[in-house]
């Protein structure tokens, strides 16, 4: 029986790397989709080109949270781009330092408002009594107020009175709790008792609707090899994020610690995972790394050094640790190419810069209008600065191209990436580009051995260059490439000084 069993064994395994082989050989269906090279997923090979990662443009602040119930802690910004308006929503606290110890105020949760998602005004929305008013922008007090993190549910049968939801909760309450809203001002619990109870908590813990993979997504703080014992969270190791699923908001299962590609293990405290709304079968988001540097001459050299003397006077790290934004993107929800160099650097050394709490980036990226008049619609992203001291700190608001997280760049000397193999479904191949008045790029489609295909080779490609989020590509026959629909292909780029951000098959 023993040897039956290891003969069974041995064929099952055979079979199943068998079925792996073959499933790994497959070629990648990317039907119409926007992809984009803020992973690896489609490249083969590159030569003498590369993967550059973008940075975004600081632009002016968004709004300042200098209400007597917002302050200096002020932090955990969502924003949600719903139609023609754009909701954020953050905590309000005052934090400071005084006689050597950290000051913190009473925390509430806040909404403000935006036509244009440049500019955010605080409505009166008298909700709650603060300070024996209801003149205020304040929407929850209760439970979960540290961290309440709200989102809009696309679920295409998700109720009216649920079309907001949110987490929220530290381990001291239990875990995380769920909120729902009809109108993402008013809201309510969706039952007493916390819905996910393992995890460290104390950030901002998110979720949303992953339409691809038909779930509910959580994202919360964790400790690499935490314990929970009762209520009270033992960190060890370092700060991290943990993930779960969920059918209906309430049961989440499938619990795991994200993983990455060719990452150090590092402290990461928000995690600001979304679907990217031009791709949303990308996860990207923009963790926040946290970096204790300790006393040097370049730390003094640091903005307000005798401020900063004062955070360290109260805890070392409120005084010596860093923070900036990082980007990640997945395609399984769980493992992450994570770019181990900064997305959203510190920047020019200003007051209320490089300090810890510094470019914590809101959740999540939204579409905004340009401000060069005529040019194309960019994605906004929004980072706080300027927490600790004085009356408040606030949300500076950045830019960036839509899907201009990476590209594929090269030289004027020439570059060239070639995919892996993949079926495509649409009659044209639009890109997503910027090259230099000299520069262009050029497509041969090939079979799956890199034979070219008639009519669709290198020389019979028209050069394309300028900067457009939308250009077809033209070959001497034409644009229609439908003929190939279905086939596996591999798509050679050759680039002569430009970037390549994303591509797309779609209808003639």
């Amino acid at each position: 029986m023993p040897r039956l069993f290891k003969c069974l064994t041995v064929i099952y395994l055979f079979a199943f790397s068998g079925a792996f082989l073959r499933a790994a050989d497959a070629p990648i269906d990317i039907g119409s989709r926007r992809e984009l090279f803020v992973d690896a997923h489609l490249i083969d090979s590159l030569k003498e080109a590369r993967r550059q990662l973008h940075h975004p443009t600081p632009r002016d602040v968004a709004i300042v949270h200098d209400a007597p119930w917002e302050g200096a802690g002020s932090a955990y910004h969502s924003i949600i781009q719903d139609g023609d308006r754009y909701r954020l929503y953050y905590r309000g606290s005052a934090m400071g330092v005084e006689n050597k110890r950290l000051k913190l105020g009473r925390e509430v949760y806040c909404y403000a408002e935006s036509r244009d998602g440049i500019a955010f005004t605080r409505p009166e929305l008298g909700l709650h009594e603060i300070d024996g008013s209801k003149q205020n922008n304040v929407i929850w007090t209760g439970v979960g107020t540290h961290n309440f993190a709200p989102f809009l549910d696309t679920r295409g049968d998700c109720p009216q009175e649920s079309r907001f939801k949110a987490l929220g909760g530290v381990a001291s309450q239990g875990g995380l709790f769920a909120f729902h809203s009809a109108d993402g001002r008013h809201w309510s619990l969706m039952r007493e008792a916390p819905v996910v109870t393992e995890g460290a908590f104390d950030s901002q813990n998110l979720a949303f609707w992953d339409a691809t993979s038909g779930v509910y997504r959580a994202y919360f703080r964790t400790f690499t090899g935490g314990i929970t014992t009762g209520k009270v969270w033992k960190p060890e190791g370092f700060r991290a994020i943990r993930t779960a699923t969920s059918r209906d908001f309430l049961k989440w299962e499938h619990e795991a610690d994200l993983s990455y590609k060719d990452s150090p293990a590092e402290h990461l405290y928000t995690n600001q995972v979304a679907p990217y709304f031009r791709a949303p079968h990308l996860l990207i988001g923009f963790p926040t790394r946290y970096i204790e540097r300790g006393w040097s001459d370049s730390m003094r050299a640091l903005p307000e050094l005798e401020l900063r003397e004062q955070r360290a006077a109260a805890n070392l790290r409120y005084g010596t640790a860093l923070t900036e934004g990082l980007l990640m993107a997945s395609r399984n929800g769980v493992h992450f190419e994570r770019w181990n160099e900064a997305f959203l650097r510190p920047g020019p050394e200003r007051p209320a810069t490089w300090l810890y709490g510094h470019q914590y980036i809101a959740s999540h990226a939204v579409e905004t209008e340009s401000s060069l008049p005529g040019a194309p619609r960019e994605m906004s992203l929004y980072a706080a600065e300027g927490s600790w001291h004085g009356k408040g700190n606030s949300l500076r608001r950045y830019t960036l191209r839509l899907d201009g997280f990476v590209s594929v760049n090269a030289p004027l000397s020439g570059g060239e990436l070639v995919t892996k193999p993949l079926t495509f479904a649409g009659g044209k191949l639009t890109l997503n580009f910027a090259s230099g008045a000299a520069g262009e790029i050029r497509v041969e489609l090939q079979d799956a051995a890199g034979t070219p295909q008639p009519g669709f080779t290198l020389e019979d490609c028209e050069p394309v260059f300028g900067d457009s989020l939308n250009r077809t590509v033209t070959w001497k026959s034409g644009s229609d490439v439908s003929r190939l629909a279905g086939k596996t292909l591999r798509l050679r780029f050759v680039l002569r000084d430009a970037d390549l951000y994303a591509l797309q098959f779609s209808s003639p």
